[in-house]
């Protein structure tokens, strides 16, 4: 029986250095944010939908233009459902795709909202990453060049670790690279045995 796992955590939390991590022990990750990427650029169905919700603005040619985009939506919980509701369909669609072509005991999904958006009920277990607020928000500035105000209006979208500890099956403190890398190991081994 091959387990799904999901990864996930705040932003800024450092899922994609955890989801390296298990990709490293020969896991098969599948990186959401960057294929709803890649769909948004290859797919002409998501294209047209966005440009029919956002304007023909929303893309230079066959590349959306993500500050025109995030500039619409952020700040707009309605618009930013309605595009979340073409993208996400065709992630969860491209995902299951992927799925069947793995042969791995248990295989991850790295998702930054899946208990935000409900699907945490489709996981066999969940691999919750955290960091201090104050790290997290550094970590995007540097990585994002965003300012503190833009990065609080994308936490205030995503819940707090509290509830999302309640729910996930190994939580993962990402403050020391070698202390993570031991925690991304044990968990692997446990989810080698039980998926054995």
């Amino acid at each position: 029986m091959m387990l799904i796992v999901g990864l996930t955590g705040g932003i800024g939390s450092g899922k994609t250095t955890v989801g390296k991590l298990f990709a490293e022990l020969g896991v098969p990750v599948y990186n959401s944010d960057r294929e709803a990427r890649r769909l948004m650029e290859e797919s002409g169905k998501v294209r047209e939908a966005i440009k029919a919700l956002l304007g023909e603005q929303a893309y230079r040619g066959n590349s959306p233009d993500r500050a025109y985009i995030a500039g619409k939506v952020f700040g707009n919980t309605d618009l930013l459902e309605l595009l979340n509701a073409i993208v996400h369909p065709a992630v969860k669609a491209d995902f299951k795709n992927w799925v069947g072509q793995q042969q791995n005991p248990y295989l991850i999904q790295e998702a930054a909202i899946l208990f935000e958006n409900g699907s945490y009920h489709e996981f066999d277990k969940i691999v919750l990453v955290r960091a201090p607020r104050e790290e997290r928000i550094r970590r995007i500035g540097e990585r994002d060049g965003s300012s503190r105000e833009e990065i609080e209006v994308r936490m205030a979208h995503q819940w707090d670790d509290a509830r999302k500890i309640a729910l996930a099956d190994y939580v993962i403190e990402n403050l020391d690279l070698e202390n993570t890398r031991f925690e991304v190991e044990k968990i692997h081994r446990h989810l080698m045995k039980i998926s054995g």
